[in-house]
């Protein structure tokens, strides 16, 4: 089916960027599709945390409270669908999808957030978003001064730890391998009273999602009440990379400061392109950017009538 109206800006992902830039151009009477297939990253997650008059919201009501609000913006739509294909060029990009749909638009705001890949240790799927989490900062409160088990190696653990300490002492890590860490960050871990070991993860046990212990492969076990990990995150969609956008060696889309990808006409804002994966830093990008384009439409309208 094709959508015969020219679209302003088709944005590709309904998450909190997305949804927030929907909100701008609205507001700025452009003609915007939010092209989104209702399957966020953060489904497993039951509270939203850190976003101002939002904390503690379920990100299923998020949604639905930002959707109630965009429908005030009647150039704005939703279509509950997964984007699958790109042609075109700045100005004239024609958007397929899954259910067959075809969307012409000037202007591509890519939105796809980042997903997981397959969780590689036994019982984490059980307890993930219910007592074991990526962000202190987002779920750090509901285990203030617990013991946890923080599931982490390498350089960035040693950036991690000292993070972590905030929320509480009582941690020990547990790296689930060769550790990667040198003689002097060891003895820091030490000097600090964090426990370490490089034993592989046998299980993780659990009640009703609640985490009791980690079980390692050399018999050791650590009692726990929750659990942070580092996540394996990918981009939520592929397109981007297919349509000759930039990746970084981190895996999100290179963008500059206004958000703009290397391809002309195409821009990016949210997880998918940056490392500070938060609900409102996410909103807030998205608002920007939508500015930017927004900036961007109105130029060139203007310099056609010159």
């Amino acid at each position: 089916m094709e959508n015969k109206e020219l679209l302003d800006v088709a944005i590709i992902g309904g998450g909190p960027a997305g949804l927030n830039a929907a909100l701008v151009l609205g507001r700025a009477k452009k003609k915007a599709a939010v092209i989104d297939a209702g399957r966020p990253r953060n489904a497993v997650t039951r509270e939203v945390h850190g976003f101002l008059t939002r904390d503690g919201i379920s990100p299923s009501e998020f949604r639905r409270i930002a959707k109630e609000e965009i429908g005030a913006y009647p150039s704005v739509s939703f279509a509950a669908d997964t984007a699958v294909s790109i042609a075109g060029a700045d100005g004239r990009f024609r958007v397929e999808t899954e259910q067959g749909q075809t969307f012409a638009s000037k202007k591509i705001l890519f939105t796809v957030g980042m997903k997981d890949r397959p969780l590689d240790v036994p019982g984490l799927a059980e307890v993930y978003g219910k007592s074991a989490f990526v962000c202190p900062y987002c779920d750090g409160w509901e285990l203030r001064d617990q013991p946890l088990v923080i599931i982490h190696k390498g350089t960035e653990l040693m950036h991690f730890a000292p993070v972590i300490s905030g929320w509480t002492n009582r941690f020990t890590v547990c790296t689930n391998g060769p550790d990667e860490l040198t003689d002097a960050e060891r003895e820091e871990l030490l000097l600090n009273g964090v426990p370490l070991y490089d034993s592989p993860i046998r299980h993780i046990d659990s009640s009703e999602g609640i985490v009791r212990q980690v079980i390692l492969e050399d018999g050791t076990t650590v009692p726990c009440r929750g659990i942070f990990f580092k996540p394996n995150l990918v981009i939520g969609s592929d397109l981007p990379q297919t349509i000759g956008c930039e990746i970084s060696e981190f895996g999100e889309i290179v963008v500059d400061e206004f958000g703009k990808t290397n391809i002309p006409g195409v821009y990016s804002a949210g997880d998918a392109a940056s490392r500070m994966h938060q609900a409102i830093a996410a909103a807030s990008r998205g608002a920007f950017v939508a500015a930017v384009i927004n900036g961007a439409l109105n130029t060139e309208a203007w310099r056609r009538n010159e």
